[in-house]
Order: structure tokens, then sequence, then C-alpha cells
């Protein structure tokens, strides 16, 4: 079944029965982007998808599994190798947050050698989701000094999930072409729900970022719940008409993910 709705960033790896997930997003016509955040499980998430083809699993290294020695140099040197391959990359980025204080540098370089790694391995139709706390500016930097925003037939398509960054990086961001993808949870602060109101409807996608705890019970049809709440309250914020959210997100992740 083609998807009727996408859920550009989840985490299938983290819910109690991913299994079991997959399988009635696929029958309920639900899209997924399930982000990665530990190499290691790459290869059994992309098993999983290949079955189902209203899923898509990408290769990710999240930066809190840096920075709380979950993850370290092995697995920066197996995210580059599989991403290099890849066509889809996430979760991945950098969180400057008060309690990952001294894993800065570490974050920076798993960051610049992934870069590094897509630069000389370009593929087109590339995407990558990227978390960005306290951080969209640095991230913005690396991206930049690697040539990734520049606009070229195989430039990546960089998504910048749950922005919660500044207005001037929110500016920057979307000057450099970058989509943005929303979830509840943002739009649970005044900040965030703002930033949705600006963001074009050309460069926005919908997410839960489902888990909200690792382990955590979870259907398909809560993130159906979820995302329809989600473009509600989008048109909402741009007073125009849900159906004109919905429409339009789907288009984007057509384009994007390549939907078929």
């Amino acid at each position: 079944m083609e998807p009727q709705l996408f859920d550009a960033h989840c985490h299938l790896d983290l819910m109690a029965c991913p299994d079991t997930v997959a399988d009635e997003a696929t029958a309920l016509g639900l899209g997924l982007f399930d982000c990665g955040v530990d190499p290691r499980d790459f290869a059994a998430a992309k098993t999983r998808a290949s079955h189902r083809p209203s899923i898509i699993a990408g290769v990710g290294l999240h930066p809190w599994w840096l920075a709380d020695g979950r993850c370290g140099t092995a697995e920066i040197n197996l995210l580059c190798e599989v991403a290099a391959q890849e066509r889809f990359i996430g979760e991945i980025g950098l969180d400057f947050s008060a309690r990952f204080v001294g894993s800065e540098p570490l974050q920076i370089q798993a960051l610049e050698r992934l870069c590094d790694a897509l630069v000389h391995h370009p593929l087109t139709g590339r995407v990558i989701s990227i978390h960005a706390v306290r951080s969209a500016g640095t991230v913005l930097d690396v991206l930049e000094s690697h040539g990734l925003l520049t606009p070229r037939p195989d430039s990546p398509v960089i998504t910048f999930h749950w922005f919660s960054g500044t207005s001037d990086e929110l500016v920057r961001a979307r000057n450099a072409g970058c989509n943005f993808s929303v979830n509840e949870r943002m739009l649970a602060s005044k900040r965030g729900r703002e930033y949705a109101r600006q963001i074009p409807l050309d460069r926005l996608l919908l997410e839960t970022d489902a888990p909200a705890e690792p382990n955590a019970e979870t259907s398909a049809q809560s993130l159906i719940k979820s995302l329809t709440r989600t473009s509600e309250r989008i048109a909402s914020l741009k007073d125009c008409d849900a159906k004109r959210i919905e429409s339009a997100v789907l288009a984007n992740a057509h384009s994007v993910f390549d939907l078929r």
C-alpha cells in the first residue's frame, strides 16, 4: 500500500515491539523513516525495512550515545563505513545541552568524519535527519564547510528534526534549503509553535520521534493519531485547512524519500 501518511522521524529499535509496529504501519498505510541511534543496529533495521516498502531505515549515531559513552570511536568508524554506501542517514548531529558538557569535541569529530565520508561517496537522493540542540549554528557550519549545503544534483536533503535553535539559525537553515520535521512536543512550546508557523509548506515534514521512552509500548495507530494532531495544530497556526497541510506534507515526503 502506498503511504497516505508519513512519519519522517521515529525509532522502531527503541519501541517495545518494533516488528509489530512495522507490520501495523504497513497495513494502515503509514510510512516511516526509522532513524537509527547506534550503527550496530542498522543491519537488522535494514532487513526489517526490506520486507516492508513503506518503511525506510536510516543509519545513525545519536549524539547522546556518544556523550554518555555507549558508543565511541569504533561506532564512529562503523557509521562512516556504512553511511558511505547508504542513501538514508539519521539520526545524527550535535547536542550541546548542559548535561553533555565535555563531550562536544567527540560529537563534532563524529559529525566531521561522517560529512567527510558522505562527500567522498556522493549518492543522488541522499537524506539526512539531524539532531541539533543548542548547536544548530555549529551543525550548519560543519555542513557548509563540507559543501553539503551547496545546491548540486547530488547534494543531500537536510532535515532538522524538532528544530529548537535560535530564530536566526532557523532563518539560516531555511535559506540554506533545509527541511524541518515537526512533532507534537515541539508544538508544546511557544517558540516551537512560532517556528512551525514560519516553516514554508514546501519544507515541512511531520514526525513523532516516538517512542517517548525506550521500550515504551507503541502502536502504529498511536503514531497516526499524533501525526494527525500535529497537522491540525500546524493548520491552526498557519490559518489554513488541515487537509492542505496533510496534502503538502505527504507531497514533500514523496519527493524527499522517493516513496512508491
